[in-house]
């Protein structure tokens, strides 16, 4: 079998003296049972062994080729490997980057507490823009935290 296509190969005594034509190539028909005949046919002088042989070897080629047929029709996803070390590199530097954000996060929150409790004053000049939406955002925070316990005192009170 080559590329889908069945053939027969019996070694030819009379081409012994070049080797590289040693073995005489039959193509098979595509029907199973046109195919069986070619076998008998071409192997009729040959031990019946060998065309039983034969035989069941196109058998289990074809059924190979029919299960093959039927595994192209199906649709599997492509899988794709993922390289273990540009992985490990990915997780690394998101790590990183959590830790970071993490410590920005953190040093914004102390400086605004440190600008409403008035420790600069009047020493630097902050851009205003981002000065009012930080403080909007952490009003916003506490509001949502205000609307949860009052939420959790009524269903207390409920119950």
């Amino acid at each position: 079998e080559e590329a889908g296509v069945c053939y027969l190969y019996m070694k030819t005594i009379e081409r012994a003296h070049t080797p590289s034509k040693l073995w005489q190539r039959v193509k098979l028909k595509k029907n199973y049972a046109q195919a069986l005949e070619q076998i008998d046919k071409h192997l009729e002088y040959w031990p019946k062994f060998l065309k039983h042989k034969n035989k069941q070897r196109l058998t289990k080629i074809t059924q190979y080729l029919i299960r093959m047929r039927k595994i192209a029709l199906k649709s599997r996803p492509k899988l794709m490997t993922m390289p273990a070390r540009t992985e490990k590199r990915e997780r690394r530097r998101e790590a990183k980057a959590e830790v970071a954000a993490r410590l920005d996060k953190s040093i914004e929150t102390e400086l605004l507490e440190r600008l409403k409790s008035g420790t600069y004053n009047d020493i630097y000049n902050f851009p205003m823009k981002q000065f009012e939406t930080a403080l909007k955002g952490e009003a916003q925070a506490e509001d949502e935290l205000e609307e949860e316990e009052e939420e959790e005192e009524e269903e207390e009170e409920e119950e």
